[in-house]
């Protein structure tokens, strides 16, 4: 009866998830884009079918298609202006496209430059590289269509009226919902902030996974980053263009709360080791840090599930109650040890008011969630914003400048090009019914990294052969050319809802929407079917071997710039805190800049990273030097981001001499990591770890107080002590890994 009950459970548990992740999906702007694509591609046809113009609805579909690729995240202007380019690229490329029906070695040069010239545009960017792609896909299927109804100029000129009729849908949809896309993106911020915070607090204390956990901890912090800057974009723009308005601003003010509890969050008040030196001689301690973080990354999640309906926000109680007894057990600690180990006692201060400050963001998050009347001037002026906007350069002569087998756009456009070369010739070669499927194969496969095409050509395969063995089945039991039409439509929109998520499902219903819509055409669905797999597998497999062999571009040849430009922010974000520290005040918009481009880079360089990893053994030079180099700076920004919360949120006393002296000390050590990662040749002296001097040696003395003539009326002293005892500490640090820094970057050889 008990196992009965257990499975029971288990079962409703996998049930309710499940639901709960199929509603997220269906009410997620990915979903809602894909239906409106569905919407965009089908009433032309079927318009044109009902008045006889079967020709003139199918190029509206086509030209709608091709252009909703820029539909992506981030302000509508973006969107709009991203879609009308598309649609002025395909009449471009159709109208030429139309005339490119001659002998096989006639069109091959002609599809090498179009194609090159085509994927070049993406040196302008994520969104020029899907203008690109647009430009690309019409290119391609102007080889397998040719009207027999349309003029070209006629038929190229309805692919633009296409892609107008997908911008004035996509207009409605953001008139429908203007906030959908920055809720979406705030409420998985929530979620991702509270896993980041919930696995921080798994590192309270020594941990058997502590290497696992601080990796997960640098991909989540990546994800983060990459929200936290699609939320930039968003939300500013937004408001620049709407101008003022009250729910705009109160987000922007959550989303800087919550760039702020990630700095928080990363902040440790010393390095690891000696907190969890302390937290081993004190589990319980351990246990009632971990009861709070958890029910703050809990409360993160509650947020996100209330979805705006303030009734269903979290309350205080519980972190109250968590705050309570852990403020009674450390100053039960602090009044145990006042004169032996004061030191272990300010660690423990330090971490509890870190978590302080994290309970103050959440609570005037919920107040804002509350939809309290804000005055204006409480909100962040435009003229701040603005400066927080990556401008993209859309210079003429960008493209000139990477005319060169150094530019890794420059190098997958030429292979780009010369692969549909060759998968084109093969396809005429062996007579396959369709190959530009072939073609379209090899352009959605492949990317200018080694990890992503091969992801994405095992993925594609992979779903092309389940769509195919789904598709044979349903074809045998349905007859009908009605359920076809219908299961080809909910197919097309399945997959591109998917498409960002889940690559080889979208492949999948790729497959399945092909395959119904030739079934209403095509009698022999089998042929079409084995054809469908066949293409797929040829264009995979030239994706993969071109990206081995036609001028690779391989991570390690770039890797040590994005360490490079990650040490940079790591060392203007030093300074900031320097400048900061010794002239006190409000804090300059600069300071809050250069926090955000160290996240940036810092997670830049994970990514790299992670594409170094994918990429064959014989490519992967250094890799535990860079590794390394890697987690040290991320350690670094770690300390960084401690000193930054704690002087940001503290009344600090006058900066030292010492203090100057130590951050010129740190500085220093950096300058030295950039010219030896600048230089082929790093001609420094190495000295081996027993000949090091101590950081006392090497840096100033601070002047602690003697905590032995401390009492209770002492608060500002011990508030100094405090300051000074945080300070030391991360100086220390942050000068410890600079030296690690070093050495490591003037042994590592990446050229």
């Amino acid at each position: 009866m008990q196992l009965n009950r257990s499975v029971l459970s288990t079962v409703t548990f996998f049930i309710s998830e499940n639901f709960k992740e199929l509603h997220q999906f269906l009410k997620s702007t990915s979903f809602s884009r894909a239906i409106l694509v569905g919407i965009a591609v089908t009433l032309p046809v079927l318009i044109g079918i009902q008045l006889g113009y079967f020709e003139a609805g199918l190029a509206l579909c086509f030209g709608a298609f091709w252009s909703s690729p820029s539909d992506i995240s981030g302000s509508f202007r973006h969107k709009k202006i991203g879609i009308l380019v598309s649609a002025i690229l395909v009449v471009f490329i159709s109208f030429i496209g139309g005339y490119l029906h001659y002998e096989t070695w006639l069109s091959l040069p002609v599809l090498g430059i179009l194609s090159f010239g085509i994927a070049f545009l993406s040196v302008y960017g994520f969104r020029a590289s899907l203008i690109s792609f647009s430009g690309l896909l019409a290119l391609v299927l102007s080889f397998s269509h040719n009207s027999k109804e349309l003029e070209i100029y006629q038929y190229a000129l309805l692919v633009g009226v296409g892609g107008l009729w997908y911008l004035l849908l996509a207009k409605i949809r953001h008139l429908i919902n203007p906030k959908a896309e920055a809720e979406e993106f705030l409420s998985e911020t929530y979620l991702l902030t509270a896993e980041f915070i919930e696995t921080r607090g798994k590192l309270v204390g020594p941990n058997e996974e502590s290497k696992k956990l601080q990796a997960k901890l640098q991909n989540l912090q990546s994800e983060l980053t990459k929200n936290h800057e699609n939320l930039r974009e968003i939300l500013i723009r937004s408001r620049k263009t709407t101008g003022w308005s009250n729910d705009e601003d109160k987000r922007l003010l959550i989303f800087v709360l919550l760039v702020e509890m990630l700095e928080t969050a990363i902040a440790n008040p010393v390095n690891y080791n000696k907190m969890d030196a302390l937290l081993v001689k004190h589990p319980e301690l351990v246990q009632r840090f971990q009861k709070l973080i958890f029910e703050m990354a809990f409360q993160l999640r509650m947020i996100a599930k209330a979805e705006n309906e303030p009734n269903k926000l979290p309350q205080n109680k519980a972190l109250i109650t968590c705050f309570t007894k852990l403020e009674k057990e450390i100053s039960f600690f602090g009044i145990r040890n006042e004169t032996n180990n004061y030191e272990d006692f300010l660690m423990l201060q330090n971490l509890f008011e870190y978590q302080e400050k994290q309970f103050e963001k959440l609570k005037k998050m919920k107040w804002l969630l509350g939809n309290p009347e804000i005055d204006s001037d409480e909100f962040i002026s435009r003229d701040v914003t603005k400066q927080f906007l990556v401008t993209q350069d859309y210079d003429p002569m960008l493209l000139v400048r990477n005319l060169s087998f150094r530019s890794a756009i420059f190098r997958h456009s030429l292979r780009l090009a010369v692969t549909l070369m060759i998968g084109y010739t093969l396809g005429n070669v062996f007579h396959f019914q369709n190959p530009y499927w072939i073609l379209l194969t090899i352009i959605v496969i492949m990317r200018p990294s080694y990890g992503l095409t091969k992801t994405r050509s095992k993925d594609r395969i992979i779903g092309t052969l389940i769509g195919g063995a789904i598709a044979v089945g349903m074809v045998f039991l349905i007859q009908n050319p009605y359920v076809y039409a219908i299961l080809g439509i909910v197919s097309l929109v399945i997959a591109v809802s998917m498409v960002q998520k889940n690559y080889k499902a979208s492949a999948t219903f790729v497959t399945l929407s092909v395959v119904f819509i030739y079934a209403i055409l095509q009698p022999d669905v089998l042929e079409v079917i084995k054809f469908r797999i066949l293409d797929t597998i040829v264009g995979s497999v030239l994706s993969y071997v071109a990206i081995l062999w036609l001028w690779p571009t391989w991570e390690f040849v770039g890797i040590k710039e994005y360490i490079e430009k990650s040490v940079k922010a790591n060392k203007d974000f030093l300074l900031k805190i320097s400048d900061y520290y010794q002239q006190k005040g409000k804090i300059p918009t600069a300071y809050n800049l250069a926090r955000k481009e160290a996240f940036l880079e810092t997670s830049n360089l994970n990514s790299a990273f992670q594409r170094m990893a994918q990429e064959p053994k014989s490519k992967q030079k250094e890799i535990d030097k860079v590794y390394e180099l890697v987690v040290l700076n991320h350690t670094f920004l770690s300390s960084l981001a401690s000193l930054s919360t704690y002087i940001q949120y503290h009344h600090t006393t006058e900066a030292s001499e010492q203090f100057r002296i130590a951050t010129e000390k740190i500085e220093r050590n950096l300058e030295k990591v950039l010219q030896c990662l600048k230089e082929n040749n790093c001609n420094c002296l190495i000295v081996s770890s027993e000949q090091e001097s101590s950081f006392e040696e090497k840096l100033p003395s601070f002047n602690f107080l003697d905590s032995q003539h401390l009492t209770s009326e002492n608060e500002v002293n011990k508030r100094n002590l405090q300051e000074a005892h945080l300070v030391g500490e991360q100086l220390q640090w942050l000068f410890s890994i600079s030296g690690k820094m070093h050495k490591l970057a003037a042994t590592v050889k990446l050229d």
